[in-house]
């Protein structure tokens, strides 16, 4: 007889764990995760600052289960007359471009200086189960350990240019439980920019030095609606590529029009690693805080904040409602294999759907 345990290939019992939660201990959690907990007292607890709870109804939030979504709305408007007590930040740049760490560094910073910081962090979402990877939770150690911070990455699904479609939902609870400075990171690809431009107050874009990038200082866009460029990963052996990219991003920035705010953006250099340039990034949002605040700009900004809000929930509840309807879903079906076989074009199959309305 041969014997299996003599081979390297063999497999042998893993080494038991041990049982560190008792069996009352483990029956309590489970009963606290079937218990369903009211509209009502979460958003009491969500005023008082609970985390926990904040996170319950962001989930709520991001929900397409129907019941969910009602439960949801409930909820925001409970707490939208705590909210809009905040500077809403929009940070955006593609990938590696570092904003993850200068995220956290500049939340640690804020932090220190008794804020509290909320990260709306939209996450890549899989394309296989469209969930988020949670990559930003696992980047920034330290700011989710930070009692005066929150980190919530959320998928960013099929909507626009990778901007969660409830991003200004979590942006309304996150006031609403005592944060004073929300930070919202794109993932930096398509239109995603355009969309947190429309929701935030100051928008910062971080761009390499010595990449190539310095040509798209010419282009209009995303430049255009930059409050602040941050040449990011000025680090030592960087600085003079950074200084010459800084100085081609000043002649570009004056190549446009005076902005609405009648602020003039700048032009800083950081370094996330070395912890070079955050104050400085800091006293720049300030100082724009200010003037916005003086001259009514940033009331006006937050109104036009609130219109697009309007228009998005419009856009994306008769999407819901439509591909919903029973009709439609069969309709759609069979277009669909129309389609596939070419015995129809898709304008066609599309305008049959819509004349089901």
């Amino acid at each position: 007889m041969i014997d299996k345990n003599k081979f390297a290939l063999t497999e042998r019992d893993g080494v038991l764990q041990p049982n560190t939660t008792s069996d009352a201990s483990a029956e309590k959690i489970k009963i606290n995760r079937r218990k369903e907990v009211s509209s009502d007292d979460l958003v009491k607890t969500i005023l008082q600052g609970d985390i926990s709870s904040l996170s319950r109804a962001i989930t709520l939030v991001e929900s397409n289960n129907e019941k969910h979504q009602q439960k949801a709305n409930k909820i925001i408007e409970a707490c939208l007359p705590h909210a809009n007590k905040s500077i809403r930040i929009g940070i955006t740049g593609v990938p590696g471009v570092g904003k993850s760490t200068f995220i956290e560094v500049f939340g640690k910073y804020l932090t220190s200086l008794g804020k509290k910081v909320a990260v709306l962090a939209v996450d890549p979402s899989s394309s296989i189960n469209k969930g988020s990877i949670l990559g930003d939770k696992t980047r920034m150690e330290e700011l989710v350990t930070d009692k005066n911070a929150f980190i919530r990455p959320s998928p960013s699904g099929t909507s626009l240019g990778g901007v969660a479609q409830k991003t200004r939902e979590s942006i309304i609870l996150c006031e609403a439980a005592g944060f004073d400075t929300i930070i919202i990171e794109t993932v930096g690809v398509g239109q995603s920019e355009t969309a947190v431009h429309a929701m935030t107050d100051f928008f910062l874009l971080l761009k390499l030095a010595g990449a190539g990038d310095e040509l798209q200082g010419i282009k209009r866009g995303i430049i255009e609606m930059a409050d602040a460029i941050v040449i990011n990963k000025a680090d030592t052996g960087n600085e003079k590529n950074a200084q010459i990219a800084k100085i081609a991003f000043q002649r570009a920035l004056h190549l446009y029009p005076i902005k609405e705010s009648t602020w003039q953006p700048k032009v800083l250099t950081a370094s996330s690693l070395q912890n070079k340039g955050i104050k400085e990034v800091y006293d720049l949002i300030s100082g724009y805080y200010k003037l916005s605040i003086e001259n009514g700009y940033f009331q006006q900004k937050r109104n036009e904040q609130n219109k697009n809000w309007l228009f998005s929930t419009i856009e994306n509840q008769l999407k819901t409602k439509f591909y919903n309807q029973s009709d439609i879903k069969q309709l759609l079906e069979e277009e669909l294999k129309k389609i596939e076989n070419g015995l129809t074009t898709p304008f066609s199959a599309a305008k049959n759907l819509l004349d089901l309305q």
